[in-house]
């Protein structure tokens, strides 16, 4: 006897219901259905076999649109009944409704997960979608300027697409169909993809306990600037780390290694659903961490597949693509073996694997006894350490600030300047790291309309 299993189901007697789990199996990966056989896979005999032996090919070919082989088996003297479900090429509905044979359950689809199975049996993905009334214009030239200087250090273009135009560049990179722009590249190169995508956004919170946040940024623009911003944001700023001494030096060491760290951001990235419109949530706490990214597996799927070698199935393949040109990614679904290999080799703990209404990828740590550790949590978010300023240039922005909030081209010109420098930029980043000043339009740190203000802290820097 022949077990149950995902393609495989067992039934006692037919009942019309089971039209759905023929539906089930047409959608996901084909099986049979045994009429005759109980839950515990005993032969009881199909009733009326031989009359569902001319009925059911009639009955299964007008509602699915299907004929599939309907056959009778003996079973030691028992007459079964087995129809044989081939994997269907195309979208295969029961009276208007989907359903997906998953593990030994039946799953009926419905909103995204609907969608997504509709644009993978069409061969479409999410992203490949063109979206009408956006133009190359529209598009970020600092997201292109990312992206060249990530693809310069690779092989994966020629160094003429390197120089090319943002146009031929899109096109070379295969971001538009029919003329328009896809949502892959308003995701890749546009500054505010949110206009079209609720939830294209990071969200990390620092949480003393599961209840209790102490504080929370959000990283919105273009991905290479989520991917940027979210990897410093968390070690520089929610990143717990423990300190030791070598002599006078001191070292900080940190629970997750940098490329483990950098990976599981650019895979929440790269495998989100961005039709859910949900952002990316990263909870930070002092011994853990979890990055949250709402998806799904490919169908058949478990975390031991995705935790071993296997093959890529991008669900965004135009947004994986995309990175893989900048050198970021590899193209053989290696993401969560290198999150592994990075932290063996770091003597740091590997992340669990979970699934909850999406991919959760979550690490657990111990702070050694012999250790001095250094957490977040211990500092209010507007209560930075106030030590001295560092530079000159960090006194003259501090005190041109005390006159107001100013933006980065009134910064440069309050310091004798004609447009802000790579030192500029420098000292503004570590101002805000500190806590000395603080951006007054935080959701949208690339805004054209981005400006600076003191914190109380920074306040008193400044008057000293």
């Amino acid at each position: 006897m022949t077990p149950e299993t995902h393609l495989i189901e067992w039934k006692a007697s037919w009942r019309d219901d089971y039209l759905r789990w023929l539906c089930g199996f047409a959608n996901a990966d084909g099986g049979t259905l045994v009429i005759g056989r109980n839950d515990e896979g005993v032969a009881v005999g199909a009733p009326d076999a031989e009359r569902l032996l001319v009925d059911l090919p009639n009955r299964i070919r007008d509602t699915l649109g299907i004929i599939p082989p309907v056959r009778a088996v003996d079973a030691k003297g028992k007459m079964l009944i087995e129809i044989e479900i081939e994997p269907s090429p195309t979208p295969i509905s029961y009276r208007g409704e989907y359903h997906f044979r998953s593990g030994s359950t039946k799953q009926d689809l419905t909103g995204n997960a609907l969608s997504a199975f509709l644009l993978r049996k069409l061969g479409r993905h999410w992203d490949n979608a063109p979206v009408p009334g956006v133009g190359i214009r529209d598009l970020s030239p600092i997201a292109f300027k990312r992206f060249k200087e990530h693809a310069r250090s690779g092989d994966r273009l020629p160094p003429r697409a390197l120089s090319a135009n943002r146009a031929e560049l899109v096109e070379r990179l295969r971001l538009t169909e029919a003329g328009m722009l896809k949502r892959a590249a308003l995701l890749l190169f546009h500054e505010d993809p949110e206009r079209w995508f609720t939830g294209a956004y990071v969200k990390i919170g620092m949480f003393r306990s599961e209840s209790d946040l102490a504080f929370h940024d959000e990283v919105h623009g273009d991905l290479f600037t989520q991917m940027e911003q979210t990897v410093e944001l968390l070690r520089t700023k929610y990143m717990v780390a423990w300190i030791s001494y070598e002599g006078l030096q001191r070292l900080e060491t940190f629970p997750i290694p940098s490329e483990a760290l950098r990976e599981a951001v650019l895979n929440a990235l790269i495998h989100k659903d961005y039709g859910s419109g949900t952002p990316i949530q990263v909870r930070v706490y002092r011994n853990k961490l979890r990055i949250w990214n709402p998806g799904e597996l490919p169908p058949t799927w478990t975390a031991d597949k995705l935790l071993q070698p296997h093959d890529s199935r991008p669900p965004n393949p135009d947004v994986a693509n995309t990175f893989f040109r900048a050198g970021l990614i590899e193209a053989w679904g290696r993401g969560y073996e290198k999150i592994r290999d990075a932290c063996h080799e770091a003597g740091a703990p590997a992340p669990e694997v979970e699934f909850d209404g999406g991919v959760r990828l979550l690490w657990q740590w111990r702070i050694p006894d012999d250790k001095v550790s250094s957490s977040p949590v211990e500092s209010p978010v507007e209560s930075p350490v106030e030590s001295p300023v560092e530079s000159p240039v960090e006194s003259k922005v501090l005190a041109a600030l005390l006159t107001g909030p100013l933006g980065k081209a009134e910064l440069a010109r309050a310091l004798g300047r004609n447009r802000p420098s790579g030192q500029l930029h420098e000292v503004v980043r570590r101002l805000v790291e500190r806590g000395a000043i603080t951006p007054t339009i935080p959701e949208k740190p690339n805004s054209r309309l981005q400006k600076y203000r003191l914190t109380a802290a920074g306040k008193r820097l400044g008057r000293s």
